[in-house]
């Protein structure tokens, strides 16, 4: 067998790709940049491969989907390479933990639990192994193990989640709107005393209610974001386009015009949407 077979066999699964990472990062024969890469320096590529994942998926873009979840793949075989050079675990290891933890966190399916419970008890029996994995690793708090460094909506999300099975949650949606109402008089005060360290302390305040109230709603707030931040760039794609009719870009027109002609595609929008329906 030539050194380069494997890697070559388009057939060869996950076995190629990992031959492929130990080559890039081979001393003396591998990629220079793939080489002085570490874990600190890959983890925000992989943070960004997964959100183009979610992406695909939120665009339905399937033939995109292949490709990113290939990238997300990548990433996590460059992760074991480097713990493997480093003496810390191989990729196998890797495989074998998660196949333990999918096993044991799933007594229905492959131990002799029975599978007549719905999918909200499933998720309240996930929970409690989960607690008691985390018991075992001597995390106490009912907080631990919320990774710190996940972006900040979905932490607040998580850490309300949390604390809400302890039993620190507001009754219903409606306590939480009248939160709402509080923080944001309380961002006003803030604002006009011109206090920005409070000012600033007060705004995260009123998204991490905001935040809260999603989770009362049955909203993922990361989701629901994305979803505003593409229909924004839709809409005001549109508005240039209408501009662009009339000859001039935002710049050389003014609020007025462009808020009338947001207004416009805002409706044509609607229209469409109950056509469609």
């Amino acid at each position: 067998m030539t050194e380069n077979t494997l890697i070559n066999n388009s057939e060869a699964g996950i076995e190629r790709l990992l031959e492929i990472m130990r080559r890039l990062r081979d001393p003396a024969h591998g990629c220079p940049w793939d080489i002085e890469q570490d874990f600190a320096s890959i983890a925000p590529y992989t943070i960004e491969e997964a959100y183009e994942v979610a992406d695909a998926i939120e665009r339905e873009a399937w033939d995109e989907l292949k490709g990113e979840l290939g990238d997300l793949l990548f990433q996590s075989v460059f992760h074991a390479q480097m713990a493997s050079e480093a003496g810390h675990f191989a990729f196998q290891d890797v495989v074998r933990t998660m196949s333990d933890k999918m096993v044991a966190r799933h007594p229905h399916v492959f131990g002799d639990e029975s599978r007549d419970k719905s999918a909200e008890q499933q998720t309240l029996d996930w929970e409690a192994i989960k607690a008691a994995e985390r018991a075992g690793k001597a995390q106490k708090g009912a907080l631990d193990g919320v990774a710190a460094n996940l972006p900040a909506l979905l932490r607040a999300h998580k850490l309300q989640q949390r604390a809400a099975r302890v039993g620190f949650d507001w009754p219903d949606a409606s306590h939480v709107l009248a939160k709402i109402t509080e923080e944001a008089t309380e961002l006003e005060e803030a604002r006009d005393a011109r206090d920005a360290d409070a000012l600033e302390d007060e705004f995260g305040d009123l998204l991490f209610v905001m935040v809260n109230l999603g989770r009362h709603l049955g909203i993922e707030p990361e989701a629901a974001l994305r979803r505003t931040n593409a229909k924004f760039t839709r809409r005001f794609a549109a508005v240039e386009e209408r501009l662009a009719q009339r000859g001039r870009t935002p710049s050389e027109s003014d609020l007025a015009e462009m808020d009338a002609l947001w207004d416009e595609v805002k409706q044509q929008e609607k229209q469409a949407a109950k056509r469609s329906a």
